[in-house]
């Protein structure tokens, strides 16, 4: 049997291999320190558990319309106009399988052979198989610490082309948790309407920010770019909702139009009753995030000072998500080799930056228990003094 041409073009996922292999030796008995996935490890909040469940004894159960329940749709417009100061209707706006499923529609829908997507280094792992799986170029511009991992102005207009059709915007980052400023965003996006090429804003990471720091939408910065803007987000890491597959895209009609005929060929509908815990939790207190999100500024604290307190690493202060981006090139190992012989020497489960297109850095997410959190980094500081 021979398989499609595009499988062999992909690379598989080494955030979700790597995590897959702690949870496996921790079935084992190992003790492992796992700061290797994406995830809060809060419970999802009692009110949204409890709107899906009197959605089941309502027997809301059966198949939906493709672009999601209607009442979602309209609190999801309302959320970016009140929240992103974006003017979004209902019809502007498709609920997906989880954000990964909305940028996987978009792409699809957007890209085909011959077009490039400019993404900047670090990088989310799934942007540049998904913009290959579509048939497209993906152009990758390289950041580093000097700039605080953020893509320039000057940057960005070096890299369009007569093919560029979509810049990728992610702002809180995975990998390194950096923040663009409101001056910065702006900046971007008068390239974006100076070359009349769309870009995608990665926002899943919104609420989850420190400091004051203050995040805000491309889109916001007049109609041009409105216009040229496409919004993908979802409930998976501010609700700590993971595993209820709930995410959205909010764009042009023509787009959501798109988008929707795609996930109608492909998944139809996302699981009816999960939409009514979406809509209580955008409708529903809000104090669930400050309260995760305060427990995470607390643990970004202890494991920067950890981390640069290792001599040989060095890591600069994420301003949002939970993760830490250390730089490792002090090591002499590249980030495959670091991460697989500290899972094997230390029992400590961390992604190799080469996953995220940087082979000097390791990602770490404190998206755990500060007890882990401490034990993991004396582990850690073993392994690096060992080196």
């Amino acid at each position: 049997m021979k398989l499609a041409g595009r499988v062999s073009q992909v690379k598989p996922s080494l955030t979700l291999a790597i995590s897959a292999k702690a949870l496996a030796m921790k079935a084992e008995g190992i003790d492992v320190c796992s700061f290797s996935a994406g995830e809060p490890d809060f419970d999802t909040p009692a009110h949204i558990k409890a709107a899906a469940q009197k959605a089941l004894d309502e027997n809301k159960t059966k198949y939906g319309p493709e672009a999601g329940e209607p009442k979602l749709r309209e609190a999801i417009a309302r959320k970016l106009k009140t929240s992103n100061g974006l003017d979004y209707k209902a019809e502007n706006v498709i609920v997906t399988n989880g954000g990964k499923h909305s940028l996987f529609n978009l792409i699809l829908a957007l890209i085909e052979s011959g077009d490039e997507v400019i993404i900047p280094a670090p990088y989310w792992v799934s942007y540049p198989e998904m913009v290959t799986i579509a048939g497209g170029k993906p152009v990758i511009v390289n950041t580093d610490a000097s700039t605080g991992y953020k893509i320039t102005p000057e940057q960005l207009r070096k890299s369009i082309t007569s093919q560029t059709k979509l810049f990728v915007l992610n702002s809180p980052s995975n990998p390194t948790g950096m923040v663009y400023t409101p001056d910065e965003i702006q900046a971007l996006a008068e390239v974006v309407v100076d070359t009349d090429i769309l870009v995608v804003s990665d926002e899943i990471y919104e609420k989850i920010i420190y400091d004051g720091v203050k995040q805000v939408s491309i889109g916001t910065f007049g109609e041009e770019i409105f216009a040229r803007t496409i919004i993908s987000n979802g409930f998976a890491k501010g609700y700590s909702m993971t595993g209820w597959r709930i995410g959205y895209l909010a764009g042009s009609k023509e787009i959501i139009k798109a988008a929707s005929t795609m996930q109608g060929h492909s998944t139809s509908n996302v699981c009816t009753f999960a939409q009514y815990g979406a809509i209580a939790a955008l409708e529903g207190s809000q104090d669930c995030i400050e309260e995760m999100r305060q427990a995470f500024a607390q643990r970004r604290e202890v494991m920067l000072a950890r981390l640069n307190a290792i001599p040989g690493l060095s890591c600069p202060k994420p301003d949002g998500a939970f993760y830490m981006f250390p730089d490792i090139s002090k090591t002499k190992l590249k980030s495959l080799e670091f991460c697989s012989a500290l899972l094997e020497k230390e029992q400590v489960a961390v992604i190799p930056g080469i996953a995220f297109g940087a082979d000097d850095n390791i990602r770490i997410s404190y998206a755990t228990d500060m007890a882990t959190i401490e034990k993991g980094m004396d582990r850690l500081e073993r392994f690096v003094r060992s080196c």
